[in-house]
C-alpha cells in the first residue's frame, strides 16, 4: 500500500470513521457502533451503493429482514422496525459482496441540542459543573454525538463525528446543558438516552436555518445582513444548516432543546418570525413535528442605549406562546455575574429544560413547570392587576417585588411597589394617578425576585407596546 493510502487510512481511524474508504456500501458516520436509536417507533435509516443494488439490514431486534433498493444515485433509505427501550443490539447491513455491522446499539431517546456559546461550554471552557461530574461519566445508558465545528455553503448528507460511550474524555469537547438533561431524564425515566451537540459559540440563529428561507424573505434577510463576518464564528444564512443539522435531518428525535439569542439582540425585532422559520423548516426537514423547547437569555450588561435585549426576550416569549410544541425556560434567577455573558450555573438550566419534557413528553403530572408569562392587565383605579398564564398556584415574592414600573398616559415610567394577590399581582405608584402599562423587569439587566409556587421566575414583560 503506498503512502498516500496509508496517511487517508489513518486519518479515517483517527477520525473514528467506520467504513472502509473503498467500499461501495456506504451508512453516514452518525449511523455507528454505540448510537442510539429512537424507540417506540418505525427509524428510519440510510445510505450508498452502487445504482440498483438490493440492500438487506438484520437486527437483533428485528423480526424478519429489511430490504431497500438504491435508486440512480446510489442512495437508499429504510425503514427499520420499532422497538422498546434497551440493548445492547447489532445491526448488520449486506448489499452485494459487502456488509457493515454495527454493535452496541442502543433504543431510547435521541435529543438535539443547538445554538450558540451557553449551549456549548462545558469542560472545555473551563465549567465547574461539568468537570467535577467527568470522574462520574460512566453511565452505559448515556450516548453522545458531537458535531464538529464546520460551515458549508451547500447542504451536506455526511459529518465526521461518530457516537461515544460516556466517559470522561468523551464528555471533555460536550454541552454541559446537554450532558446535564440526558443525565436528569436517564435517571428519572430509566431508558437510554442519545444526546447530539451542534452548537457553535456566537453564532446568530440564521446560520442555522436554510438560506433560501431567509434570501427569499425581505424582512430577515435584512436583518441577516447586519451580522457581520468574523473569524472565529460563521455568519451567513444557512451554512451552520447546512453541515452542521442537515446531514442528520430525519434521524428520529423526541426533541430538540435549544440556547441562543445573545447574538441577535442587535436585530430583535425580528428575531420571534427568525424562530418560527428555522423550527418549521426543521421540523419541515425531519418530516416530524418534534417538541422545541429552549432558553431566554439570561440578564447582561450589553450596555446599549435602549434595553434590546429585554425586547429579544419579549420576542422569544411570543415563540414560546404562540408557536405549537415550544417551550421556554426563564433564568433571571441564575446569573451570578451580569459582566458576563455565560452564566456558570448550567446544571439548573438543564433541570428546567428537562422538567419540560418530564411534563410534556413523559407525561408527568408536574404543576407549575412553567415559568408564569404575562397574559393580561385590568385597571382599577389607581392600580392595575396583571394576571399570567402558565400559573396554577399562587405567585411568591423574596421581600419586596423589584425591578417593577407603572406609568400614565405621558408614557414616564415611575417606580412602582407590587402586591401579591393569589395569583394576581397588583401594582401601583403614588405618582401615577391614572396608570395605563406596567413593566416588570424590562431591563437588559434585571434580575427580579418574583416566582410562581415552585420557585420559576416569572418572565419579565410590559404591557405596552411603547
Amino acid at each position: 500500500m503506498n503512502l498516500k493510502k496509508l496517511i487517508i487510512l489513518a486519518l479515517l481511524a483517527v477520525f473514528g470513521l467506520h467504513q472502509s474508504l473503498y467500499a461501495q456500501l456506504r451508512l453516514p458516520n452518525f449511523f455507528s457502533d454505540h448510537m442510539v436509536l429512537q424507540r417506540g417507533s418505525d427509524i428510519n435509516f440510510w445510505g450508498w451503493a452502487p445504482a440498483s443494488s438490493n440492500i438487506k439490514i438484520v437486527g437483533s431486534w428485528f423480526k424478519d429482514t429489511v430490504s431497500a433498493k438504491t435508486d440512480g444515485n446510489g442512495e437508499w433509505i429504510a425503514k427499520l422496525p420499532e422497538g422498546k427501550a434497551g440493548g445492547p443490539h447489532e445491526l448488520k447491513v449486506i448489499a452485494n459482496n459487502e456488509s457493515i455491522t454495527l454493535t452496541d446499539i442502543l433504543l431510547g431517546d435521541v435529543f438535539l441540542c443547538s445554538g450558540q456559546s451557553n449551549m456549548e461550554w462545558g469542560a472545555n471552557q473551563n465549567l465547574k459543573e461539568i468537570k467535577d461530574e467527568m470522574p462520574k461519566a460512566n453511565n452505559p445508558n448515556i450516548r453522545l454525538l458531537h458535531v464538529s465545528h464546520v460551515g458549508s455553503a451547500n447542504p451536506q448528507d455526511d459529518i465526521p463525528n461518530s457516537w461515544k460511550k460516556l466517559s470522561a474524555e468523551s464528555l471533555q469537547p460536550f454541552s454541559a446543558i446537554g450532558y446535564f438533561i440526558a443525565k436528569e431524564i436517564n435517571s428519572k425515566e430509566n431508558i437510554p438516552i442519545g444526546v447530539i451537540n451542534s452548537s457553535w459559540g456566537g453564532t446568530p440563529a440564521e446560520v442555522w436555518t436554510p438560506s433560501y428561507l431567509i434570501d427569499n424573505d425581505p424582512f430577515l434577510l435584512q436583518r441577516a445582513k447586519a451580522q457581520g463576518a468574523n473569524d472565529w464564528r460563521p455568519h451567513s444564512p444557512g451554512s451552520l444548516w447546512n453541515a452542521m443539522v442537515h446531514p442528520f435531518a430525519g434521524y428520529n428525535l423526541t426533541a430538540a432543546f435549544w440556547y441562543q439569542g445573545e447574538s441577535n439582540v442587535g436585530t430583535w425585532d425580528g428575531y420571534d418570525k427568525l424562530m418560527r422559520t428555522m423550527i418549521n423548516s426543521w421540523r419541515s426537514a425531519w418530516n416530524q413535528d418534534f417538541p422545541f423547547y429552549f432558553v431566554q437569555i439570561a440578564p447582561f450588561q450589553y450596555n446599549n442605549k435602549e434595553p434590546l435585549a429585554a425586547f429579544l426576550r419579549e420576542q422569544q416569549t411570543l415563540t414560546a406562546m404562540e408557536l405549537p410544541k415550544t417551550g421556554m425556560v426563564v433564568i433571571t434567577d441564575l446569573v451570578d455575574n451580569i459582566k458576563d455573558i455565560h452564566p456558570i450555573q448550567k446544571i439548573a438550566v438543564a433541570k428546567r429544560l428537562a422538567n419540560l419534557a418530564s411534563a410534556e413528553i413523559y407525561n408527568h403530572p408536574l404543576k407549575d413547570y412553567k415559568s408564569p408569562i404575562y397574559k393580561s392587565q385590568e385597571v382599577k383605579g389607581n392600580t392595575i392587576e396583571v394576571s399570567f398564564n402558565n400559573l396554577d398556584g399562587k405567585l411568591t415574592s423574596k421581600g419586596d417585588i423589584t425591578d417593577l414600573y407603572i406609568a400614565g398616559e405621558d408614557k414616564e415610567f415611575k417606580p412602582a411597589t407590587g402586591k401579591i394577590k393569589g395569583d394576581k399581582l397588583i401594582v401601583e405608584s403614588k405618582e401615577v394617578k391614572n396608570p395605563v402599562a406596567v413593566r416588570f423587569g424590562f431591563t437588559e439587566i434585571a434580575m427580579p425576585n418574583l416566582f410562581n409556587s415552585n420557585g420559576l421566575p416569572v418572565s419579565p414583560f410590559r404591557t405596552d407596546k411603547w
